[in-house]
């Protein structure tokens, strides 16, 4: 009954049998990982929960800004303002909670007996290497189709831009590392604003900003709807659902827990965007409260970046590179931030097995491939100038209150935006757009 209705969907009845052979050897992993180094099955777990909700909700941080412009219509952006809202208000408590036990800024730790309030490590200057990193990671997430996260959930759903994309962002992640180290020990790159709400606002008054500037966001993206609306520049929020993805119509039958409608909405029907922002948030503050530290993905391409350089012995001893020092003395797959990043892309292919969705996209031409693997590049660069990408610097710096997160958040804005005027027509995942018309694209969200 379940296979007939994938057929009939246009789905792989045979694609559910290999996402349940999967999860089996994830589980098994899990416990070979556990024995290995106790900690990393919370890792692992952590990707799989944020991949698995990319996934089912088509949920992407880069089509916050594409979608919205495209479309005309703010979804997406809404559902990241109240991602990033409950993290916050989830974050505040933790780290209060640990400053009134005596826990201490990342920065004024001197000793390993001293405790660290979860997420500061997170807080740095917003300085040039922020603006010029967050510019050119902006134009590389629009050209790839897709931020860190998008990139690795699209790798594991079979998206050939991210398999192109994802390389080359690896490639240039140790490059990025050194320029912006490099830039930040000038005179120009020590200027800038290095600030952590709680300690000029204290914890109530920087929630109680948090809260006005997610306040003001929401406020401002609804206006530019409301405009995209008047201009008949906005398509509705589900137009591009696929027939399979949308909701089942109620057919008064007894609920069966074998029958294809409940099969549909436990592993077929697309989440909201609503729905995978609290998915995520889940995953991000699973991350923080059994690790310490808040969720980041490209501290661990600079790890793989220099592994792949060694094997050519080429070797960084730069003090740019001592925050993966650790990392470098062991195996990859014993580095928390890799076997997280692994997770995500298992978590997002069992999201498609398990629909029957799955397939590979290499369908492109050289001027694509090269727009993929330009941005993908950029995307390097930009994220290790910056010290993080859409997650490291932008979601975990705005929901762990540095100020530097709305500094990279007003930057990569700019960079997305200029990079879709600069190329709209040109590469396949810029289209061309009108602004006094209804845009003809059928973008998803991680595009």
């Amino acid at each position: 009954m379940i296979g007939h209705e994938l057929e009939a969907n246009g789905l792989d009845k045979r694609q559910p049998i290999w996402g349940i052979i999967l999860m089996v050897a994830i589980l098994g992993w899990g416990f070979y990982l556990a024995d290995e180094v106790p900690k990393l099955p919370m890792f692992l777990t952590a990707g799989l929960i944020i991949g698995y909700s990319l996934t089912r909700s088509r949920f992407g941080f880069a089509g916050g800004v594409k979608r919205t412009f495209y479309r005309g219509e703010s979804s997406l952006a809404v559902a990241l303002i109240l991602l990033f809202t409950i993290t916050a208000i989830v974050n505040i408590g933790i780290q209060w909670a640990a400053a009134s036990k005596g826990a201490l800024p990342a920065w004024e730790v001197t000793n390993a007996t001293q405790s660290v309030i979860p997420g500061t490590q997170n807080v740095r200057i917003g300085n040039l290497s922020v603006i010029i990193g967050a510019f050119i990671f902006g134009m590389g997430m629009i050209m790839a189709g897709g931020c860190a996260s998008g990139t690795l959930s699209d790798f594991g759903e079979g998206e050939g831009h991210a398999w192109i994309a994802l390389p080359f962002f690896v490639l240039f992640a140790a490059p990025g590392q050194y320029l912006g180290y490099q830039l930040d020990n000038t005179a120009i790159g020590k200027i800038g604003i290095n600030a952590w709400l709680p300690e000029y606002l204290g914890f109530g008054g920087a929630i109680a900003a948090t809260l006005v500037i997610m306040l003001l966001l929401y406020v401002i993206t609804k206006r530019y709807e409301n405009r995209k609306k008047q201009r008949g520049a906005y398509l509705d929020a589900k137009g591009d659902w696929l027939d399979f993805e949308k909701p089942l119509q109620d057919d008064g039958q007894p609920v069966n827990f074998f029958s294809w409608r409940t099969y549909h909405k436990f592993f077929v029907e697309r989440w909201t965007f609503i729905t995978g922002a609290v998915g995520i948030a889940i995953g991000a503050i699973f991350v923080l409260t059994t690790t310490g530290k808040a969720w980041g993905v490209t501290t661990a391409f600079v790890t793989l970046d220099q592994k792949f350089f060694g094997l050519f012995g080429l070797n960084f001893t730069s003090p740019a590179f001592d925050e993966t020092a650790e990392a470098m003395k062991g195996s990859l797959l014993a580095d928390g931030g890799t076997v997280r990043n692994i997770g995500l892309v298992l978590g997002a292919g069992v999201a498609f097995l398990m629909a029957g969705r799955f397939k590979m996209k290499f369908k492109m031409n050289f001027r694509d491939f090269s727009g993929f693997a330009v941005g993908g590049a950029l995307m390097g660069l930009g994220s290790r100038m910056a010290r993080g990408c859409n997650i490291g610097a932008l979601y975990s710096g705005i929901t762990n209150f540095s100020v530097h997160g709305y500094i990279f958040m007003i930057f990569l804005i700019l960079g997305a935006a200029f990079a879709i005027k600069l190329f709209e027509g040109r590469i396949a995942l810029c289209p061309t757009y009108r602004d006094d018309a209804t845009p003809k694209t059928n973008l998803t969200a991680t595009d």
